[in-house]
């Protein structure tokens, strides 16, 4: 089964931009989403994913934690933006920045919409305990913050997070 093993931080500041490598927006939304998880019937998230001419469908695992499984599929594009527009619950809309420290890739994510001024960075590791680059931009780790996963920021959006969410003390979503 794979695995997905990522490790998500806030942001110190911006000093990340200077080393941006390549940008691209992304669309995604989901087919099996938030309320299905939290009500107990479903155990995965579903969701498309769309970004420039490449689109997926993405299954993962509901489970909390930096280790998920994940499961990816490329699909048509055109498959993807009728999935957007007719079967999902909302498109959560970011910009993707590619940034690499070391050899190894950051993925920061800048949300748009609902989710404005929300900023955080990735990083996909090849094992849970394996070291990785601690660029002084990266801020405080949310991996285990479930509000932060991108299924939970289309329910409950940024936008309408309370200052403790904000100031990630561990509310609930």
């Amino acid at each position: 089964m794979p695995i997905e093993i990522e490790r998500k931080f806030l942001l110190a500041s911006d000093a990340w931009r200077t080393a941006v490598e390549r940008s691209e927006p992304i669309a995604q939304g989901y087919l099996v989403g938030a309320q299905a998880l939290r009500e107990g019937h479903a155990r995965a998230s579903v969701r498309a994913r769309l970004a420039g001419e490449r689109a997926w469908l993405n299954i993962k695992a509901a489970t909390p934690g930096i280790a998920r499984a994940e499961f990816e599929y490329p699909i048509p594009v055109v498959d993807a933006r009728a999935l957007l527009a007719s079967l999902c619950d909302g498109v959560l809309e970011k910009v993707r920045h590619h940034v690499r420290v070391d050899g190894m890739l950051f993925e920061v994510d800048e949300f748009e919409g609902d989710n404005h001024g929300l900023i955080v960075a990735e990083i996909e590791l090849p094992a849970v305990d394996a070291p990785f680059p601690r660029p002084a931009w990266l801020g405080r780790e949310v991996s285990a913050l479930t509000r932060y996963y991108n299924v939970n920021l289309i329910a409950h959006p940024y936008r309408q997070w309370s200052p403790a969410e904000r100031a990630t003390e561990d509310a609930a979503c």
